[in-house]
């Protein structure tokens, strides 16, 4: 897909790289980099311009716990255990995907994530080369994995899923001019044999790429992991695994212990925290303020619809907020600047993107524009208050991947909406229809 068209943001608020509100800014983007921030307008055509009034500019969310082709599931397991959820519901159901329903899938996700302000997303799946199909036509950005599951013991070399993921990294990994790479991934210890884990730990290793694995989300998870590996944790059973040797990506962390979280520290794991979906499957609460204060990089993710039922950041940082808050007993912990940090820059970090998440010269542009005078924006005693608590998805105005334009009040430039929702809504009645 074509890269991003110069523009100019002139006498704009934005959230800066300090993740401070700065105002009367602006901004000059030329192709898919920010390559000017300041008070002055420089000489020469910076394309189409924009007004700031009444608008700020914040870094795109990351979106850093994803399975984008769950949107043909969504509302279709409720008021279900995690266990009952996958088992009696989604694996079924997933049994029966084909290769258009997930491509289609993936881009009625990218055009929600675009809605909704993602930039890019650390997505887990099957059917690779389908979803990597919607990220490059879409526009969107992604660290793609393909999940590994091995509940029957195969040995690794002889795994279709072994082969799928080498055969993505190989032939994917720094597409569209780096806008798409892949991960390796393991979906969670309770899916998988020892050697399996090892066995994706070493195509990590070999290859340099990261590594997206669900770790401890449910008690019983936790425990019965205990009891199966010698008095190993999850977190533990990975770490010996090798899992943790590669920048990695650890989904959930709900009922990880002291002994955990020093683990996770000493190898600069990233913990993403997906409170909606735990919330909804009752899986508990990620202890954030323990991780935070361990110096431990903390992401957000949405988690899939499926379990979650939208992709909106915004519910996703204030209820990340209050889930701290309430488990710690202290009202004081995680600020709005930490929250904004986590869905952007955090989950841009996590993702190994260093030119990524933040508003700065050099920087890809990656920015979303909001509008500061609907009536839940006023008044405004502190414009990152508002951004982070106050803020809700239709104050989105537009979202921007690599200087292009993906979201524009209420159009979708690079996807045709119509047409997704339809062919979706046609590929979910066929499955259901085989069920």
């Amino acid at each position: 897909m074509k890269g991003g068209s110069d523009m100019f943001f002139k006498d704009i608020t934005i959230v800066n790289s300090d993740f401070e509100i700065e105002e009367h800014v602006n901004i000059a983007i030329t192709e898919d980099i920010i390559t000017y921030i300041g008070k002055d307008i420089p000489q020469g055509d910076h394309g189409m311009t924009i007004s700031g009034r009444n608008r700020v500019v914040i870094p795109g969310f990351v979106n850093a716990h994803g399975h984008s082709p769950m949107s043909l599931m969504r509302g279709y397991g409720e008021n279900l255990s995690l266990h009952d959820w996958l088992f009696t519901r989604i694996f079924p159901f997933e049994d029966k995907l084909t290769a258009d329903a997930v491509y289609g899938s993936t881009m009625l996700g990218m055009a929600e994530s675009f809605k909704y302000g993602i930039v890019s997303t650390s997505d887990m799946y099957y059917f690779t080369d389908d979803m990597i199909r919607a990220y490059s036509e879409s526009g969107a950005k992604g660290n793609i994995s393909r999940g590994i599951s091995n509940m029957a013991g195969e040995p690794f070399a002889q795994l279709v899923s072994a082969r799928e993921s080498v055969e993505a990294i190989e032939r994917y990994n720094g597409a569209e001019n780096g806008r798409i790479r892949i991960d390796a991934s393991l979906h969670a210890e309770y899916t998988n044999d020892e050697q399996t884990a090892r066995g994706i730990a070493e195509v990590a290793k070999k290859h340099g790429v990261g590594m997206h694995v669900h770790v401890s989300e449910t008690k019983a998870e936790h425990e019965e992991c205990i009891e199966r590996r010698g008095g190993r944790t999850p977190v533990k059973f990975l770490a010996d695994c090798g899992l943790f040797d590669v920048p990695a990506l650890a989904a959930h962390c709900v009922w990880i212990d002291d002994a955990d979280r020093e683990i996770l520290e000493s190898k600069k794991v990233t913990v993403v925290t997906n409170p909606v979906s735990n919330l909804k499957l009752a899986s508990g609460i990620c202890d954030v303020p323990a991780l935070t204060d361990m110096g431990i990089n903390v992401a957000i993710g949405t988690d899939s619809v499926a379990s979650n039922n939208n992709l909106s950041m915004f519910e996703e940082m204030k209820t990340m907020m209050l889930l701290a808050k309430v488990k710690s007993e202290d009202p004081t912990v995680i600020t709005p600047k930490q929250a904004l940090y986590m869905a952007t820059r955090g989950g841009a970090k996590a993702q190994g993107r260093r030119d990524c998440g933040a508003i700065k010269t050099g920087n890809k542009a990656d920015l979303v524009v909001l509008g500061t005078d609907s009536p839940n924006m006023q008044p405004c005693h502190d414009l990152m208050n508002n951004i982070v608590l106050s803020a809700t998805d239709s104050d989105i105005l537009m979202t921007i991947i690599d200087g292009r334009i993906v979201y524009d009040f209420g159009e979708f430039p690079t996807i045709d909406v119509e047409k997704t929702a339809y062919e979706t809504g046609h590929a979910v009645r066929d499955i259901l229809s085989r069920l």
